[in-house]
């Protein structure tokens, strides 16, 4: 997919302008902006502004790596050192965060970005054909759930620390904005109604797509179910969380790829990867490389895995071996290639997530659980477990999952520590950036900061 043009907005809460793709999947004609005016007006207008709420969702502070290493650095417990030079990374790392850190505010206006375009898609999804209407509304929505599912996470507390009901999030915006007025100046939504909306928006999307296999970065029915199984995951919800995923793996679209290495292989992965941020060298970005990855493999080097983590895996597992050494450091491969494109939910994911919903719930729904986890060992060479426990689903995913921005999540939902900070610790939530609070007298700031 070639992006042709990314337009950046003011929008904390700003003004959306429109890109588009060159793709055949949609068969338009490329454009750099659209007026106004103009923008919304046919089929093919609307399933361009989708095109740009893609390119808006790839966006390099976003799911073009930005969304992830700030989640895997903010409870990072010296897994890893970060060693660059960038301060706004350091201060994530360290969990001493100032208000004014550009990562932070980068990821907030990108994601309302994205998001707008999306409300400029649904304000006129009446417009689109009838061929195509259930696909562009159920895509949309996918982007705008998963957006606010990432945004009520960081910036507000996490689901079940305190009342859900007045823990505030962060502004919850579903029409679209074109223009600064006093109205637009929105106070920050609850943690409930953030998560509300995130579950409407992809149960929505589920029942509006198809199903097919990644279909090369556009969400699917699948992509919608397993956001699903992550948002009650979070929540607790263990028996919607399993069902959601029990409906991936039931559907016959995907598989694990043969081996670990090979669902990081750009290319041989397809099945593997339910939905991924596509990166071509003439267009797209990917900053887990840019960190991740090491000066031979075209990164800063930036993200150095320590012996801490490396000993968590056993002799004969072949994703304790998926990293390379350079100059005395170790750094992961799974984002070694430059114009890889970017796995955000992987088919193992699913497993995981069935097999620990499964156990705690003492049931069997598609499988027993020692049977998903050694299904998720066997594909890496470990050696079969005979027996499990919660501890050892838990490792699992750490293992299996590791730096792709998954960490935050299981870190705050199991209440675990990171160093002296508890899961609940103010130091483990972003602040609102700066320049909203400064723009916005409507929002209050992070206790914290």
């Amino acid at each position: 997919m070639k992006k042709l043009t990314k337009n950046i907005f003011l929008i904390g809460l700003a003004v959306s302008t429109l890109t588009s793709c060159d793709n055949s999947y949609l068969d338009l004609e490329p454009k750099v902006s659209i007026d106004e005016s103009a923008a919304l007006n046919t089929s093919k207008d609307i399933q361009v502004t989708l095109n740009g709420a893609y390119d808006g969702l790839s966006d390099v502070n976003v799911w073009g790596g930005g969304s992830q290493y700030i989640k895997e650095l903010l409870v990072d417990d010296r897994d890893v050192v970060f060693g660059g030079t960038y301060t706004t990374l350091d201060e994530i790392w360290r969990k001493t965060i100032a208000t004014t850190n550009g990562d932070i505010t980068n990821l907030w206006l990108d994601s309302y970005n994205a998001i707008n375009r999306v409300n400029n898609v649904m304000s006129a999804i009446s417009k689109v054909d009838d061929a195509n209407r259930n696909r562009v509304e159920g895509e949309a929505r996918f982007i705008r759930g998963a957006l606010y599912f990432d945004l009520v996470n960081l910036y507000g507390k996490f689901w079940g620390d305190g009342d859900n009901n007045t823990n505030l999030a962060v502004p919850l915006i579903l029409t679209p904005t074109r223009g600064i007025t006093q109205d637009d100046y929105r106070t920050r939504a609850t943690v409930a109604q953030v998560y509300a909306q995130v579950i409407d928006d992809l149960t929505k999307a589920e029942q509006l797509l198809s199903s097919q296999v990644d279909n090369y970065g556009f969400a699917s029915k699948n992509a919608a179910a397993a956001m699903l199984s992550r948002v009650y995951l979070a929540q607790g919800n263990y028996a919607l969380a399993r069902d959601a995923a029990n409906r991936v793996i039931t559907s016959g679209v995907h598989a694990l790829a043969p081996t670990f290495a090979d669902a990081f292989a750009d290319g041989s992965n397809t099945e593997e990867l339910i939905f991924r941020i596509i990166v071509t060298d003439q267009d797209g970005a990917n900053d887990l490389n840019t960190f991740y990855g090491s000066t031979a493999s075209n990164g800063r080097g930036d993200i150095r895995v320590q012996s801490k983590f490396l000993s968590l895996y056993s002799s004969e597992d072949s994703r304790g071996k998926f990293f390379e050494r350079v100059n005395n450091l170790n750094f992961t491969l799974k984002f070694a290639d430059r114009y890889g494109d970017l796995p955000i939910i992987r088919f193992a994911e699913m497993y995981l997530t069935r097999a620990e919903c499964n156990f705690r719930l003492g049931t069997t729904v598609g499988a027993l659980p020692i049977s998903d986890i050694n299904k998720i060992r066997d594909r890496a060479g470990a050696n079969l477990l005979t027996n499990l426990t919660l501890a050892d689903i838990l490792k699992e995913r750490r293992l299996e999952l590791a730096f792709e921005g998954g960490n935050y999540l299981d870190i705050k939902r199991t209440k675990q520590s990171v160093g002296a900070l508890t899961s609940n610790s103010n130091a483990l939530t972003l602040p609102i950036p700066q320049r909203e609070i400064d723009t916005n007298k409507s929002l209050v700031q992070n206790a914290g900061y």
